[in-house]
């Protein structure tokens, strides 16, 4: 895809799981599960996929949704869920980390951290400045994903325990709300 960063943020504003899958490994899945919606077409080229979201009416836009939930069922019933994958990749950096003991990633965790927190405690002691404000929000932006990518990867993301709740909701449905 040409306008990739745009595709993904029209679509991820709408529908953010597609743009979860347009941006990994089931990148043709989500593809096809947008053709079939804003095309009538699954076999549609990326292309002509990419023209249709850029060019999208509000209508079509609509679709965005049903082509997540239409997606969203394809990977339930397959047994697929994105946060597996997800897992998966934290998992293989973990292992790497051990099996290289690699102190990289503790060493960039720690530089991201200490970032984080300065630029915190400046803006507390001194404010924001600004001549600088759009540079120093940008700075607090970045540093708040790599912090959370952090917790993420030495601790574990929440994903598992949303899933739980899921799962709860669909067996209370199924027994009639009496689990």
């Amino acid at each position: 895809m040409k306008n990739k960063d745009k595709i993904l943020q029209i679509v991820g504003s709408i529908a953010p799981t597609i743009a979860t899958a347009l941006g990994g490994p089931l990148a043709g899945v989500a593809t096809k599960a947008l053709a079939a919606k804003l095309l009538d077409r699954p076999d549609a080229t990326e292309e002509e996929v990419e023209a249709a979201i850029l060019g999208a009416s509000p209508s079509d836009l609509l679709k965005l949704k049903d082509a997540e939930a239409d997606l969203e069922r394809h990977l339930i019933d397959a047994g697929i869920a994105l946060e597996q994958v997800a897992a998966s990749d934290r998992d293989s950096a973990r292992q790497r980390q051990t099996d290289l003991k690699d102190r990289v990633p503790g060493i960039l965790a720690a530089l991201v951290l200490i970032g984080f927190f300065s630029v915190i405690a400046y803006m507390l002691k001194y404010g924001l400045p600004p001549a600088s404000a759009e540079i120093l929000a940008l700075l607090i932006g970045g540093l708040s994903v790599g912090f959370t990518q952090i917790l993420n990867y030495y601790f574990g993301s929440s994903a598992g325990s949303k899933n739980k709740d899921v799962m709860i909701e669909r067996i209370k449905a199924a027994s009639g709300g009496r689990a």
